[in-house]
């Protein structure tokens, strides 16, 4: 049930669901917001508000909550259902306009003071500033990063996404769109494969790009590609997922997707079906 609280800039709003917040109490160890006991968050300072994680279990909100699990911020969630149209509540757009998760708060921002971000690129840049972790300090090291992070972002996600779509969810079979998507999906691949043959971490060092990847590249299977073609990229994988904060990351939230059916036609008019508002 939806209840009145305050928002970052002092005005009432709706809150979106919550679960517990992932914060570091007086014992040695503190619940994640999935449930289960995580190391004690070494960043937080004495009486700091968790960052509020604006989140549904994607492969985009994956990428926040792996960031957030390997620095050990202390965060709470707030659950964005977007199969039913939570991203278009005035509460969420005025953190996310462009209706999208994930987004954050981080109420300990620059200067003391709260700052919302959405995209999940920029989140990920932003909390590996705040925190010194999992981003190059000298140029050439953050530009090698930045890079690959971008080649996500523009390229691996909305490619994945769309041979998703249609080869899953589209009401209409378009065998050229599903040979268009899933044709580039394996480029982009071949490209990973390559660059992971003689490297641990797509950018050397384990970085934000790596985090901004895997859960995309999680669901090969969906896109219509066979993972043994691409061994080194099977071998990151993993390497990936055999690390705990991103088994926790990935793991918030995925029993809430079990109940969606993707194939609802008022589902799919949610999520397929917006224009401009």
């Amino acid at each position: 049930m939806a209840r009145r609280t305050k928002s970052h800039s002092g005005k009432s709003k709706t809150r979106l669901g919550s679960v517990p917040r992932r914060t570091a109490p007086k014992s040695k160890s503190a619940t994640a917001a999935d449930g289960r006991a995580t190391p004690r968050s070494t960043a937080t300072a004495k009486g700091a508000k968790p960052i509020e994680l604006y989140y549904w279990p994607t492969s985009n909100g994956f990428k926040i909550s792996i960031m957030l699990e390997e620095c050990r911020l202390p965060y709470a969630v707030r659950m964005v259902n977007i199969s039913k149209g939570e991203q278009f509540d005035p509460e969420f757009l005025a953190i996310s306009p462009n209706n999208r998760i994930p987004a954050i708060v981080d109420p300990n921002g620059p200067g003391g003071r709260p700052i919302s971000i959405f995209e999940s690129g920029a989140i990920l840049q932003y909390l590996a500033r705040k925190t010194g972790k999992f981003y190059p300090k000298d140029e050439r090291g953050r530009t090698e990063v930045d890079q690959w992070l971008f080649w996500q972002v523009g390229g691996v996600g909305p490619m994945a996404g769309q041979a998703n779509h249609f080869k899953n969810y589209a009401r209409t079979n378009i065998s050229y769109a599903i040979a268009r998507y899933v044709d580039e999906v394996n480029r982009l691949y071949g490209v990973m494969n390559r660059r992971l043959a003689d490297r641990d971490f797509i950018a050397g060092r384990y970085s934000i790009a790596d985090m901004s990847l895997i859960g995309w590249v999680s669901g090969w299977e969906r896109q219509g590609q066979d993972i043994e073609q691409f061994p080194h990229l099977k071998r990151w994988i993993a390497r990936m997922k055999a690390r705990p904060a991103v088994e926790r990351g990935m793991a918030l939230g995925r029993e809430l997707r079990q109940g969606v059916d993707m194939k609802n036609p008022k589902v799919q008019a949610v999520l397929f079906g917006q224009r401009a508002r």
